[in-house]
């Protein structure tokens, strides 16, 4: 039996359009969290309506949980904090929020780390790339070797280390990490004074 990963990079799930990365992206991280949902949209024709639907959902007005939410011109794609509030309502882990995050060149390190980290607690991390000058496409960390989904090619393609670092990621046509989708740390449970 073929598992969901394995179905996922088989490149048979790509992105419907060039606008739809993030979308398919999300699509893609809530297929691995969650086995009920990945059986409705496991074949080409469901993984593309589903993409477009997830398009229309995180560029609207409101987002996915009924919430205002900036409405975005669907052409320019997805943004972060669309991501993030759908990772956080169901394409995420259940229960954990989640965040974007710049990714500064000065940072690149300290970002790869919280990335790596992430992936090795089980989350799967959306990560923007792009030109120097612009964030242009979405692929999702899968884990802290950092192997992607990469959505154009429906594959998995690995980002090197190093290229992270330097800006130089040569990730789907891409060179530079923009911004990461991680989990919020849950906050200590303070110790009650007896």
């Amino acid at each position: 039996m073929i598992s969901t990963l394995e179905r996922l990079v088989s490149g048979s799930l790509r992105q419907p359009d060039r606008t739809t990365c993030g979308a398919s992206v999300l699509v893609a991280a809530r297929m691995l969290n969650d086995p009920n949902y990945a059986a409705l949209v496991e074949d080409p024709a469901a993984f593309e309506r589903e993409s477009l639907a997830m398009h229309r959902r995180t560029t609207s007005s409101v987002d996915v949980a009924g919430r205002l939410q900036v409405p975005w011109p669907r052409a320019l794609g997805t943004p972060p904090w669309s991501i993030a509030h759908q990772m956080s309502s169901s394409s995420g882990v259940r229960g954990t929020t989640y965040r974007p995050h710049p990714i500064l060149p000065g940072r690149r390190e300290g970002a790869l780390a919280a990335i790596r980290a992430a992936a090795a607690d089980g989350h799967r991390v959306p990560l923007f790339i792009g030109s120097r000058w612009l964030p242009r496409h979405v692929v999702l960390v899968l884990d802290s070797e950092l192997n992607c989904y990469e959505p154009t090619s429906g594959q998995a393609r690995q980002a090197r280390t190093e290229g992270f670092v330097s800006g130089d990621l040569d990730l789907a046509g891409w060179s530079q990490p923009w911004f990461s989708v991680l989990p919020v740390p849950a906050r200590p449970v303070p110790h009650s004074r007896a």
